[in-house]
């Protein structure tokens, strides 16, 4: 096997996109605010094991359900083009709970990090990819969502409300891309 850097950039920014933690960096700063503090370390493992969780026994778990993979990929490239189009044009599609007290493990682990967006992701890129470079691309991006968490204000300083605008818009046509391309490629596969 080869490796194929191609790949890895693909999924890194495709969970990084469906992530979107920098997206969420106001929600985190007003849960922050709210709950006293973050456990950075704590919602960075358990997002991770969630997301880790999902890669290895995902598909056990559709054939539980009467699913394949491919399937799972058609429906989850229609979820990741709504999390795109809702980056892009800024009208909230999916409710999230903005107003748990909780801890790091609710909302932040799950769902604002490891979200169904992210776990639908990961199982959509299976049907294309390696689970090697995803497990790779969700490594990645768990050591971003760790520095993100640890340094909230100075990014949010750093970009601003304009910066953040325009970081959230240009992934979210990333995101609609890349759902095309997932969907396109395994609706195919029912035809054949």
């Amino acid at each position: 096997m080869t490796f194929q850097l191609d790949h890895l950039l693909t999924i890194t920014f495709t969970l990084f996109a469906v992530i979107d933690i920098v997206g969420s960096i106001p929600l985190l700063i007003s849960l922050k605010e709210k709950m006293g503090g973050i456990r950075s370390t704590q919602a960075t493992l358990i997002s991770g094991a969630l997301m880790i969780l999902f890669l290895f026994a995902g598909e056990a778990f559709l054939k539980i359900l009467g699913l394949d993979i491919r399937s799972f990929a058609v429906g989850g490239s229609v979820v990741i083009f709504l999390l795109g189009l809702e980056m892009v044009l800024g009208h909230e599609i999916f409710k999230g709970d903005k107003d748990a007290k909780s801890g790091s493990v609710v909302p932040i682990a799950f769902p604002i990090i490891a979200g169904s967006g992210t776990l639908t992701t990961v199982m959509s890129l299976k049907a294309n990819y390696e689970e090697l470079y995803i497990l790779s691309g969700i490594l990645i991006n768990l050591v971003v969502v760790y520095i993100v968490l640890k340094s909230l204000k100075v990014i949010e300083r750093a970009l601003g409300q304009a910066g953040l605008l325009a970081v959230r818009k240009f992934f979210g046509v990333i995101l609609l891309a890349i759902a095309v391309k997932i969907f396109s490629s395994n609706i195919a596969a029912f035809g054949k």
